[in-house]
Protein backbone atom coordinates (compact mmCIF):
# COMPACT_ATOMS: atom_id res chain seq x y z
CA UNK A 1 0.00 0.00 0.00
CA UNK A 2 1.48 3.60 -1.34
CA UNK A 3 1.23 6.75 0.97
CA UNK A 4 -1.60 8.00 -1.18
CA UNK A 5 -3.80 4.77 -0.64
CA UNK A 6 -3.35 4.99 2.85
CA UNK A 7 -4.15 9.18 2.67
CA UNK A 8 -7.41 8.07 1.11
CA UNK A 9 -8.29 5.45 3.64
CA UNK A 10 -7.41 8.29 5.98
CA UNK A 11 -9.83 10.42 4.46
CA UNK A 12 -12.66 7.38 5.76
CA UNK A 13 -14.30 7.69 8.96
CA UNK A 14 -14.75 5.20 11.39
CA UNK A 15 -17.70 2.92 10.87
CA UNK A 16 -19.04 -0.15 10.01
CA UNK A 17 -16.39 -1.32 7.88
CA UNK A 18 -13.36 0.41 8.71
CA UNK A 19 -11.72 1.27 12.21
CA UNK A 20 -8.35 2.19 13.64
CA UNK A 21 -6.09 1.24 16.65
CA UNK A 22 -3.63 3.15 18.19
CA UNK A 23 -0.50 0.74 19.87
CA UNK A 24 -0.39 3.72 22.39
CA UNK A 25 -2.32 4.26 25.52
CA UNK A 26 -2.61 7.94 27.13
CA UNK A 27 -2.98 8.72 30.71
CA UNK A 28 -2.86 11.62 32.61
CA UNK A 29 0.57 11.02 33.33
CA UNK A 30 2.02 10.59 29.92
CA UNK A 31 1.54 8.16 26.87
CA UNK A 32 3.43 4.42 26.56
CA UNK A 33 2.85 1.71 24.14
CA UNK A 34 0.34 -0.95 24.89
CA UNK A 35 1.65 -4.27 25.85
CA UNK A 36 1.61 -6.96 22.98
CA UNK A 37 -0.74 -9.06 24.45
CA UNK A 38 -2.98 -5.38 25.38
CA UNK A 39 -3.02 -4.90 21.54
CA UNK A 40 -3.60 -8.04 20.23
CA UNK A 41 -6.63 -8.27 22.38
CA UNK A 42 -8.12 -5.41 20.96
CA UNK A 43 -6.70 -6.47 17.70
CA UNK A 44 -8.18 -9.75 18.36
CA UNK A 45 -11.54 -8.46 19.86
CA UNK A 46 -12.09 -5.82 16.59
CA UNK A 47 -11.31 -8.30 13.95
CA UNK A 48 -13.98 -10.69 15.38
CA UNK A 49 -16.71 -8.03 15.29
CA UNK A 50 -16.13 -7.31 11.48
CA UNK A 51 -15.89 -11.09 10.88
CA UNK A 52 -19.28 -12.07 12.63
CA UNK A 53 -20.82 -8.76 10.67
CA UNK A 54 -20.00 -7.73 7.69
CA UNK A 55 -16.13 -7.20 7.59
CA UNK A 56 -14.05 -4.33 6.96
CA UNK A 57 -10.52 -3.09 6.96
CA UNK A 58 -8.43 -2.49 10.19
CA UNK A 59 -5.50 -0.51 10.44
CA UNK A 60 -3.13 -0.77 13.53
CA UNK A 61 -0.96 1.98 14.35
CA UNK A 62 -3.33 4.77 13.70
CA UNK A 63 -5.38 7.45 16.22
CA UNK A 64 -8.35 8.14 16.97
CA UNK A 65 -8.22 11.76 15.38
CA UNK A 66 -6.39 9.65 12.32
CA UNK A 67 -2.62 10.88 12.96
CA UNK A 68 -0.53 8.27 12.40
CA UNK A 69 2.20 6.97 15.18
CA UNK A 70 2.88 3.82 13.98
CA UNK A 71 3.61 0.57 15.92
CA UNK A 72 6.66 0.88 18.51
CA UNK A 73 7.06 -3.58 19.19
CA UNK A 74 10.26 -5.39 18.36
CA UNK A 75 9.93 -7.78 15.54
CA UNK A 76 8.80 -10.69 17.99
CA UNK A 77 5.97 -8.65 19.65
CA UNK A 78 4.81 -7.44 15.61
CA UNK A 79 4.68 -11.08 14.76
CA UNK A 80 2.04 -11.77 17.65
CA UNK A 81 -0.02 -8.75 16.61
CA UNK A 82 0.16 -10.44 12.93
CA UNK A 83 -1.13 -13.59 14.29
CA UNK A 84 -3.76 -11.85 16.99
CA UNK A 85 -7.20 -12.98 14.83
CA UNK A 86 -5.82 -16.53 14.74
CA UNK A 87 -4.29 -17.19 18.19
CA UNK A 88 -6.31 -15.27 20.46
CA UNK A 89 -10.10 -16.37 18.42
CA UNK A 90 -11.81 -20.29 18.55
CA UNK A 91 -12.68 -21.12 15.28
CA UNK A 92 -9.19 -18.98 14.43
CA UNK A 93 -9.95 -16.36 12.23
CA UNK A 94 -7.39 -15.77 9.03
CA UNK A 95 -7.47 -12.57 7.25
CA UNK A 96 -5.48 -10.75 4.83
CA UNK A 97 -2.64 -8.77 6.59
CA UNK A 98 -0.33 -6.34 4.97
CA UNK A 99 2.79 -4.65 6.58
CA UNK A 100 3.09 -0.87 5.74
CA UNK A 101 6.24 1.01 6.21
CA UNK A 102 5.64 4.70 6.16
CA UNK A 103 9.00 6.73 6.55
CA UNK A 104 10.27 4.88 10.10
CA UNK A 105 6.99 4.13 11.06
CA UNK A 106 5.00 0.39 10.68
CA UNK A 107 1.79 -0.21 10.35
CA UNK A 108 -0.48 -3.17 9.69
CA UNK A 109 -3.49 -3.26 7.66
CA UNK A 110 -6.02 -6.43 8.22
CA UNK A 111 -8.54 -6.84 5.16
CA UNK A 112 -11.45 -9.27 6.98
CA UNK A 113 -14.13 -10.73 5.31
CA UNK A 114 -17.53 -11.57 6.59
CA UNK A 115 -17.34 -15.03 7.98
CA UNK A 116 -20.08 -18.10 8.11
CA UNK A 117 -19.24 -18.84 11.76
CA UNK A 118 -19.20 -17.19 15.09
CA UNK A 119 -15.73 -16.22 16.02
CA UNK A 120 -15.31 -15.41 20.09
CA UNK A 121 -11.78 -14.70 22.33
CA UNK A 122 -10.55 -17.57 23.45
CA UNK A 123 -12.37 -18.34 27.17
CA UNK A 124 -14.43 -15.34 26.41
CA UNK A 125 -17.06 -13.28 24.66
CA UNK A 126 -18.12 -13.03 20.91
CA UNK A 127 -18.51 -9.57 19.67
CA UNK A 128 -20.79 -7.95 16.74
CA UNK A 129 -19.86 -4.88 14.57
CA UNK A 130 -22.64 -2.06 14.84
CA UNK A 131 -21.27 1.56 13.50
CA UNK A 132 -18.23 2.49 15.20
CA UNK A 133 -19.14 -0.17 18.02
CA UNK A 134 -18.00 -3.60 18.96
CA UNK A 135 -20.61 -4.38 21.59
CA UNK A 136 -20.55 -8.10 23.05
CA UNK A 137 -23.12 -11.12 21.62
CA UNK A 138 -25.77 -11.74 24.39
CA UNK A 139 -25.31 -15.76 24.61
CA UNK A 140 -29.17 -16.28 24.01
CA UNK A 141 -28.31 -14.79 20.52
CA UNK A 142 -25.31 -16.42 19.48
CA UNK A 143 -27.26 -19.58 18.35
CA UNK A 144 -29.86 -17.39 16.26
CA UNK A 145 -27.01 -15.69 14.88
CA UNK A 146 -25.24 -19.02 13.76
CA UNK A 147 -29.11 -19.45 11.77
CA UNK A 148 -29.31 -16.70 10.21
CA UNK A 149 -25.26 -16.99 8.73
CA UNK A 150 -26.45 -20.31 7.26
CA UNK A 151 -27.94 -18.20 4.40
CA UNK A 152 -24.14 -16.32 3.69
CA UNK A 153 -23.66 -19.11 1.81
CA UNK A 154 -25.46 -18.01 -1.80
CA UNK A 155 -23.69 -14.39 -2.15
CA UNK A 156 -20.63 -16.38 -1.58
CA UNK A 157 -20.72 -19.41 -4.17
CA UNK A 158 -18.67 -19.29 -6.90
CA UNK A 159 -20.60 -19.95 -10.50
CA UNK A 160 -18.14 -22.07 -11.97
CA UNK A 161 -19.33 -20.99 -16.03
CA UNK A 162 -19.02 -17.45 -14.82
CA UNK A 163 -15.48 -15.66 -16.09
CA UNK A 164 -14.56 -11.74 -15.42
CA UNK A 165 -15.90 -11.15 -18.95
CA UNK A 166 -19.25 -11.88 -17.62
CA UNK A 167 -18.72 -8.76 -15.21
CA UNK A 168 -19.58 -5.10 -16.40
CA UNK A 169 -16.16 -3.70 -17.00
CA UNK A 170 -17.46 0.05 -17.11
CA UNK A 171 -19.58 -0.31 -13.75
CA UNK A 172 -16.41 -1.95 -12.00
CA UNK A 173 -14.42 1.10 -13.02
CA UNK A 174 -17.63 3.44 -11.99
CA UNK A 175 -17.84 1.86 -9.02
CA UNK A 176 -13.57 1.90 -7.95
CA UNK A 177 -13.23 5.31 -9.06
CA UNK A 178 -16.02 6.24 -6.65
CA UNK A 179 -14.36 4.28 -4.02
CA UNK A 180 -11.02 6.52 -4.79
CA UNK A 181 -9.04 2.75 -4.97
CA UNK A 182 -6.37 2.64 -7.59
CA UNK A 183 -5.85 -0.74 -7.52
CA UNK A 184 -6.29 -3.26 -10.36
CA UNK A 185 -10.02 -3.94 -9.73
CA UNK A 186 -9.30 -7.67 -9.60
CA UNK A 187 -7.24 -7.20 -6.72
CA UNK A 188 -9.91 -4.36 -5.54
CA UNK A 189 -13.03 -7.12 -5.91
CA UNK A 190 -10.68 -9.82 -4.11
CA UNK A 191 -8.99 -8.00 -1.54
CA UNK A 192 -11.09 -5.39 -0.47
CA UNK A 193 -14.60 -7.16 -1.04
CA UNK A 194 -14.10 -10.56 -1.19
CA UNK A 195 -16.55 -10.80 -4.37
CA UNK A 196 -13.86 -12.86 -6.33
CA UNK A 197 -11.04 -15.08 -5.61
CA UNK A 198 -7.95 -14.01 -7.54
CA UNK A 199 -5.35 -16.48 -6.17
CA UNK A 200 -5.78 -18.17 -9.27
CA UNK A 201 -4.64 -17.90 -12.52
CA UNK A 202 -8.20 -17.92 -13.73
CA UNK A 203 -10.46 -15.65 -10.84
CA UNK A 204 -13.57 -17.37 -9.93
CA UNK A 205 -16.47 -15.32 -9.70
CA UNK A 206 -19.02 -14.79 -6.86
CA UNK A 207 -22.96 -14.19 -7.03
CA UNK A 208 -22.84 -11.36 -5.23
CA UNK A 209 -20.52 -9.81 -7.79
CA UNK A 210 -23.08 -10.81 -10.61
CA UNK A 211 -26.03 -9.74 -9.00
CA UNK A 212 -23.84 -6.59 -8.17
CA UNK A 213 -21.67 -5.91 -11.84
CA UNK A 214 -23.26 -8.62 -14.03
CA UNK A 215 -23.63 -7.78 -17.68
CA UNK A 216 -26.70 -9.62 -17.90
CA UNK A 217 -27.49 -10.41 -14.13
CA UNK A 218 -31.03 -12.79 -14.82
CA UNK A 219 -28.78 -15.23 -16.54
CA UNK A 220 -27.40 -16.15 -13.15
CA UNK A 221 -30.38 -14.77 -10.99
CA UNK A 222 -33.79 -15.01 -12.96
CA UNK A 223 -36.04 -12.59 -10.57
CA UNK A 224 -32.84 -10.24 -9.01
CA UNK A 225 -34.84 -6.97 -9.96
CA UNK A 226 -37.45 -5.24 -9.19
CA UNK A 227 -41.08 -5.32 -9.59
CA UNK A 228 -43.15 -2.13 -9.60
CA UNK A 229 -47.29 -2.19 -9.60
CA UNK A 230 -49.50 0.53 -9.57
CA UNK A 231 -53.30 -0.58 -8.44
CA UNK A 232 -56.24 1.40 -8.47
CA UNK A 233 -58.19 1.80 -5.20
CA UNK A 234 -57.22 0.41 -1.83
CA UNK A 235 -57.00 -3.36 -2.64
CA UNK A 236 -56.34 -6.06 -5.39
CA UNK A 237 -58.48 -7.14 -7.71
CA UNK A 238 -58.08 -9.94 -10.32
CA UNK A 239 -60.02 -11.26 -13.34
CA UNK A 240 -62.34 -8.93 -15.08
CA UNK A 241 -62.16 -6.50 -12.23
CA UNK A 242 -58.18 -6.30 -12.63
CA UNK A 243 -57.25 -2.48 -11.04
CA UNK A 244 -53.42 -2.64 -12.08
CA UNK A 245 -53.00 0.82 -13.53
CA UNK A 246 -49.17 0.42 -14.51
CA UNK A 247 -46.93 -2.22 -14.09
CA UNK A 248 -42.72 -1.61 -14.12
CA UNK A 249 -40.15 -4.38 -14.19
CA UNK A 250 -36.57 -3.42 -13.70
CA UNK A 251 -34.03 -5.59 -14.60
CA UNK A 252 -30.12 -4.32 -14.24
CA UNK A 253 -27.58 -4.99 -12.47
CA UNK A 254 -27.39 -4.19 -8.13
CA UNK A 255 -25.12 -1.17 -8.96
CA UNK A 256 -27.99 0.35 -11.09
CA UNK A 257 -31.10 -0.82 -10.09
CA UNK A 258 -32.00 1.31 -7.05
CA UNK A 259 -31.10 4.44 -8.95
CA UNK A 260 -33.35 2.83 -11.92
CA UNK A 261 -36.25 1.71 -9.77
CA UNK A 262 -36.14 5.13 -7.18
CA UNK A 263 -36.05 7.26 -10.08
CA UNK A 264 -39.28 6.11 -12.07
CA UNK A 265 -41.15 5.43 -8.92
CA UNK A 266 -40.45 8.50 -7.55
CA UNK A 267 -42.73 9.76 -10.86
CA UNK A 268 -45.86 7.80 -9.33
CA UNK A 269 -45.85 9.25 -5.82
CA UNK A 270 -48.11 12.44 -5.77
CA UNK A 271 -48.23 15.64 -4.44
CA UNK A 272 -50.92 16.98 -2.42
CA UNK A 273 -52.16 20.32 -1.50
CA UNK A 274 -52.39 21.53 1.81
CA UNK A 275 -53.15 25.03 2.63
CA UNK A 276 -50.42 26.56 4.89
CA UNK A 277 -50.64 30.13 6.90
CA UNK A 278 -53.18 31.10 3.62
CA UNK A 279 -50.84 29.58 1.29
CA UNK A 280 -51.11 26.53 -1.10
CA UNK A 281 -48.07 24.23 -1.13
CA UNK A 282 -47.44 21.20 -2.55
CA UNK A 283 -46.05 17.94 0.18
CA UNK A 284 -45.41 14.50 -1.16
CA UNK A 285 -48.15 12.30 -0.27
CA UNK A 286 -44.66 9.79 1.48
CA UNK A 287 -41.38 11.19 3.27
CA UNK A 288 -38.94 10.80 0.62
CA UNK A 289 -36.70 9.04 2.62
CA UNK A 290 -38.95 6.76 4.01
CA UNK A 291 -40.14 4.71 0.95
CA UNK A 292 -36.68 4.84 -0.55
CA UNK A 293 -34.97 3.35 2.38
CA UNK A 294 -37.87 0.96 2.21
CA UNK A 295 -36.55 0.10 -1.19
CA UNK A 296 -32.96 -0.27 -0.75
CA UNK A 297 -33.27 -2.00 2.16
CA UNK A 298 -35.47 -5.01 0.46
CA UNK A 299 -32.43 -4.65 -2.55
CA UNK A 300 -29.41 -5.41 -0.04
CA UNK A 301 -31.54 -7.49 2.37
CA UNK A 302 -33.92 -10.01 0.82
CA UNK A 303 -33.11 -13.47 0.11
CA UNK A 304 -31.71 -14.21 -2.92
CA UNK A 305 -31.60 -17.79 -2.45
CA UNK A 306 -35.90 -17.47 -2.94
CA UNK A 307 -34.86 -17.12 -6.75
CA UNK A 308 -38.51 -17.32 -7.59
CA UNK A 309 -39.15 -13.99 -6.58
CA UNK A 310 -38.64 -10.36 -7.08
CA UNK A 311 -38.44 -7.22 -4.89
CA UNK A 312 -41.83 -5.89 -5.35
CA UNK A 313 -43.20 -2.44 -4.78
CA UNK A 314 -46.80 -2.15 -4.82
CA UNK A 315 -48.62 0.89 -4.56
CA UNK A 316 -52.41 1.81 -3.54
CA UNK A 317 -54.43 4.55 -3.37
CA UNK A 318 -53.80 4.83 0.56
CA UNK A 319 -50.51 3.10 1.26
CA UNK A 320 -47.31 2.00 -0.56
CA UNK A 321 -46.01 -1.99 0.34
CA UNK A 322 -42.40 -2.72 -0.23
CA UNK A 323 -42.74 -6.37 -0.40
CA UNK A 324 -38.98 -8.66 0.19
CA UNK A 325 -38.47 -11.85 -0.40
CA UNK A 326 -37.17 -13.81 3.00
CA UNK A 327 -38.51 -13.28 6.12
CA UNK A 328 -35.99 -11.30 8.32
CA UNK A 329 -32.74 -13.21 9.31
CA UNK A 330 -32.35 -14.33 12.71
CA UNK A 331 -31.78 -12.75 15.60
CA UNK A 332 -33.90 -9.96 14.00
CA UNK A 333 -37.32 -9.84 15.25
CA UNK A 334 -40.44 -8.19 13.76
CA UNK A 335 -41.17 -6.86 17.09
CA UNK A 336 -37.59 -5.24 17.63
CA UNK A 337 -38.25 -3.46 13.98
CA UNK A 338 -41.34 -2.15 15.51
CA UNK A 339 -40.37 -0.88 18.71
CA UNK A 340 -37.32 0.74 17.05
CA UNK A 341 -34.63 -1.23 18.52
CA UNK A 342 -31.12 -0.51 16.92
CA UNK A 343 -30.35 -3.67 15.31
CA UNK A 344 -28.15 -4.55 12.34
CA UNK A 345 -27.40 -8.37 11.10
CA UNK A 346 -26.49 -8.51 6.76
CA UNK A 347 -28.21 -11.79 5.20
CA UNK A 348 -25.91 -10.65 2.11
CA UNK A 349 -22.90 -8.76 3.81
CA UNK A 350 -21.02 -8.73 0.43
CA UNK A 351 -23.83 -6.64 -1.30
CA UNK A 352 -23.99 -4.27 1.69
CA UNK A 353 -20.54 -3.63 2.01
CA UNK A 354 -20.46 -2.88 -1.92
CA UNK A 355 -24.10 -1.10 -1.55
CA UNK A 356 -22.53 1.38 1.10
CA UNK A 357 -19.63 2.20 -0.70
CA UNK A 358 -21.73 3.46 -3.34
CA UNK A 359 -23.92 5.39 -1.07
CA UNK A 360 -27.21 3.63 -0.85
CA UNK A 361 -26.62 2.35 2.72
CA UNK A 362 -25.63 4.59 5.27
CA UNK A 363 -25.18 3.73 9.43
CA UNK A 364 -26.46 0.54 10.02
CA UNK A 365 -29.21 0.17 12.45
CA UNK A 366 -30.26 3.55 11.86
CA UNK A 367 -32.30 3.30 8.77
CA UNK A 368 -35.55 1.73 10.25
CA UNK A 369 -35.73 4.46 13.18
CA UNK A 370 -35.28 7.22 10.60
CA UNK A 371 -37.99 6.14 8.75
CA UNK A 372 -40.54 6.09 12.12
CA UNK A 373 -38.96 9.72 12.95
CA UNK A 374 -39.87 10.91 9.00
CA UNK A 375 -43.11 9.67 9.24
CA UNK A 376 -43.98 11.30 12.71
CA UNK A 377 -42.49 14.26 11.51
CA UNK A 378 -44.71 13.91 8.32
CA UNK A 379 -47.77 13.50 10.88
CA UNK A 380 -48.08 10.19 9.07
CA UNK A 381 -48.86 6.73 10.93
CA UNK A 382 -45.87 4.73 11.60
CA UNK A 383 -44.40 2.30 9.44
CA UNK A 384 -46.19 -1.23 9.72
CA UNK A 385 -43.90 -4.46 9.69
CA UNK A 386 -45.41 -7.27 8.78
CA UNK A 387 -44.14 -11.09 7.41
CA UNK A 388 -47.00 -13.24 4.97
CA UNK A 389 -45.26 -16.79 3.68
CA UNK A 390 -42.05 -15.88 2.73
CA UNK A 391 -42.29 -12.09 2.33
CA UNK A 392 -41.38 -9.26 4.78
CA UNK A 393 -43.56 -6.35 4.07
CA UNK A 394 -42.73 -2.67 5.33
CA UNK A 395 -46.51 -0.91 4.90
CA UNK A 396 -46.17 3.23 4.67
CA UNK A 397 -49.42 4.74 4.53
CA UNK A 398 -50.41 8.57 3.64
CA UNK A 399 -53.46 8.94 5.73
CA UNK A 400 -52.61 11.42 8.37
CA UNK A 401 -52.62 11.31 11.99
CA UNK A 402 -52.46 14.88 12.79
CA UNK A 403 -54.61 18.35 11.22
CA UNK A 404 -51.87 20.54 9.67
CA UNK A 405 -52.25 23.06 12.48
CA UNK A 406 -51.78 20.50 15.44
CA UNK A 407 -48.86 18.94 13.16
CA UNK A 408 -47.05 22.48 12.30
CA UNK A 409 -47.37 22.95 16.58
CA UNK A 410 -46.24 20.12 17.21
CA UNK A 411 -43.15 20.03 14.41
CA UNK A 412 -41.65 23.17 16.51
CA UNK A 413 -40.22 20.31 19.24
CA UNK A 414 -37.83 18.89 16.04
CA UNK A 415 -38.24 15.15 15.00
CA UNK A 416 -34.95 14.61 16.23
CA UNK A 417 -35.15 15.53 19.44
CA UNK A 418 -37.60 13.81 20.62
CA UNK A 419 -39.70 9.86 20.15
CA UNK A 420 -42.76 9.10 18.22
CA UNK A 421 -43.99 8.26 22.34
CA UNK A 422 -43.07 11.60 23.23
CA UNK A 423 -44.68 13.52 20.30
CA UNK A 424 -47.34 11.55 20.71
CA UNK A 425 -47.99 12.98 24.35
CA UNK A 426 -47.14 16.60 23.34
CA UNK A 427 -50.31 16.16 21.00
CA UNK A 428 -52.55 14.99 23.84
CA UNK A 429 -51.60 17.37 25.83
CA UNK A 430 -51.92 20.11 23.45
CA UNK A 431 -55.76 19.09 23.20
CA UNK A 432 -55.96 18.66 27.26
CA UNK A 433 -54.71 22.49 28.56
CA UNK A 434 -51.32 21.77 27.43
CA UNK A 435 -50.67 20.40 30.80
CA UNK A 436 -50.16 16.50 31.19
CA UNK A 437 -49.47 13.59 34.21
CA UNK A 438 -46.90 10.55 34.63
CA UNK A 439 -49.74 8.72 34.25
CA UNK A 440 -51.41 10.00 31.25
CA UNK A 441 -47.74 9.35 29.51
CA UNK A 442 -47.60 5.83 30.59
CA UNK A 443 -51.33 5.09 29.48
CA UNK A 444 -50.93 7.15 25.69
CA UNK A 445 -47.05 6.11 25.48
CA UNK A 446 -48.08 2.58 26.40
CA UNK A 447 -44.68 2.23 28.61
CA UNK A 448 -44.21 1.05 32.19
CA UNK A 449 -43.64 3.87 35.18
CA UNK A 450 -39.74 3.84 35.01
CA UNK A 451 -40.20 4.41 30.96
CA UNK A 452 -42.58 7.30 31.24
CA UNK A 453 -40.36 9.01 34.06
CA UNK A 454 -37.27 8.89 32.15
CA UNK A 455 -38.39 9.94 28.97
CA UNK A 456 -40.50 12.80 31.03
CA UNK A 457 -37.28 13.85 32.24
CA UNK A 458 -35.59 13.94 28.80
CA UNK A 459 -38.38 16.52 27.78
CA UNK A 460 -37.71 18.84 31.11
CA UNK A 461 -33.78 18.72 30.15
CA UNK A 462 -34.80 19.25 26.86
CA UNK A 463 -37.22 22.57 27.91
CA UNK A 464 -39.44 21.62 25.95
CA UNK A 465 -41.83 21.05 29.29
CA UNK A 466 -41.66 21.79 32.97
CA UNK A 467 -43.30 20.43 36.72
CA UNK A 468 -46.65 22.57 37.32
CA UNK A 469 -45.16 22.54 41.05
CA UNK A 470 -41.42 21.41 42.37
CA UNK A 471 -41.26 17.93 43.00
CA UNK A 472 -45.04 17.35 40.92
CA UNK A 473 -46.17 14.52 38.69
CA UNK A 474 -47.82 16.87 36.34
CA UNK A 475 -46.63 18.74 33.78
CA UNK A 476 -46.90 21.32 31.27
CA UNK A 477 -45.80 22.27 27.98
CA UNK A 478 -43.44 25.35 27.23
CA UNK A 479 -44.46 27.26 24.47
CA UNK A 480 -41.84 27.60 22.10
CA UNK A 481 -44.11 29.76 18.95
Amino acid sequence: MSGEDLGLLLKQERGQFVDFVSAYEYKKTGGRAKSSEELSREIARVASGMANADGGTLVVGIEPDKSVTGIPHAPEELQLLVQAPQSLLLPPLHPACERIHLGNLLLLKFEIGPSPEIHRISGGRSFYRIATENPSIAPEQIQSMREGKKSFHYERQTVPDATWEDLDGEAIEAFTQKTQDSRDPKTVLHQTYHLIDGSMEKPSITMAALLLFGKNPDRWHPRCGIDFVKYEGNERQYGGSLNVVKRIRFETSLCRLIDEAVGRIKEQVRERTILHDLFFQERLEYPTFAWQEAVVNAVAHRDYALSGASAEVWMFEDRIEVRSPGLPPPPVTLEQLRSQQKVHFSRNPLLVRALTDLGYLREMGEGVPRIFREMEHHGLRSPEFSAEGFFFTVTLRNSPIYDEATLRWLNQFGASAVNFRQRRLLVYAHSHGKTFSTADYQRVGEVDRDTAYREIRALVKLGIVGPLKPKSRSYRIIEKL
